[in-house]
């Protein structure tokens, strides 16, 4: 006697085909345009810093490293060269503050119960969900009203408002993945709860604080909308200047910028790849 459900084994097998056809034909279709769309004008901001026109044109009026010449003349490029200290100097030092309030505040709300975590950390997200230029404007009237001016510090604290849930999120996904049971033999053992901090707690975080770091230092880099509220006439930034470069006359030394940041983005990402694992070992 003849199966009765053997009719629908071609239906299922070419269901199940033009599922996982259709499951494909979605993942590189639009993984490939997203990759294409990103890389891309990277791309085209490179091969524009060869240029050796005298200003902004795609494709380049020849190649040459004219630009980048020009881009490291103490003389002609001095502004810049300002410029990137300070942008480098405001991203260290907000990194660092970022590691000081949110690496803790990851390991604490990971240990809290869920309740209390899932009340709380709206609290320390909201500046994600907040708009950076609603929050600069407000802290600019509040430096006002207390009788103080844009300050180099109040950008720091700024941006350390702004990026610090950058950290926070990196930090505790890895602080989750802590087992009690270690801090706990550590201080059955003896150490004391600083020194079991310092020598289990802190080297298994640190894949997230590398992680937080370098987000929280490349979004500063890149800010303009907290720094434009509150540095003094003073501090010019790398974005800023940018910014003034190609207002003014689409000045080639831009994508020769642009070019060396795409290379420090990529030399910094192979050098945390490699340094994580190091730490971890020691």
């Amino acid at each position: 006697m003849p199966d009765a459900h053997a009719p629908a084994a071609p239906s299922t097998d070419l269901r199940e085909r033009v599922s996982a056809l259709s499951y494909w034909a979605v993942v590189i279709g639009l993984g490939g345009f997203t990759l294409v769309y990103m890389i891309v004008p990277i791309g085209i901001a490179v091969l524009m810093s060869f240029t050796d026109g005298l200003t902004l044109r795609f494709p380049p009026e020849g190649y040459s490293l004219r630009q980048y010449r020009a881009l490291l003349d103490p003389v002609r490029s001095g502004p810049i060269h300002t410029a990137a200290i300070n942008s480098i100097g405001i991203a260290a030092w907000t990194a660092l503050g970022a590691v000081l309030v949110a690496a803790p505040a990851a390991f604490g709300m990971a240990r809290l119960g869920r309740r209390s975590a899932t009340a709380l950390e709206p609290v320390l997200l909201s500046p994600l969900v907040l708009p950076s230029l609603v929050y600069s404007l407000a802290a600019l009237l509040v430096i006002s009203n207390l009788g103080m001016g844009p300050a180099y510090g109040f950008v720091v604290a700024g941006h350390i408002v702004v990026f610090a849930p950058l950290m926070y999120r990196t930090s505790l996904a890895v602080a989750q993945q802590i087992d009690p049971a270690q801090e706990e033999a550590s201080t059955t053992l003896g150490a004391g709860r600083l020194r079991t901090f310092l020598r289990v707690t802190m080297p298994a975080l640190i894949p997230g604080v590398l992680a937080g770091g370098f987000l929280v230092f490349m979004q500063s880099m890149d800010n303009v909308s907290v720094t434009l509220f509150l540095a003094d006439p003073e501090t010019t930034v790398l974005p800023l200047r940018m910014f003034a470069m190609i207002e003014d006359s689409l000045d080639p030394r831009v994508a020769a910028i642009s070019g060396l940041l795409v290379a420090a983005t990529v030399l910094v990402l192979l050098v945390v790849q490699r340094l994580v694992p190091f730490v971890r070992r020691r």
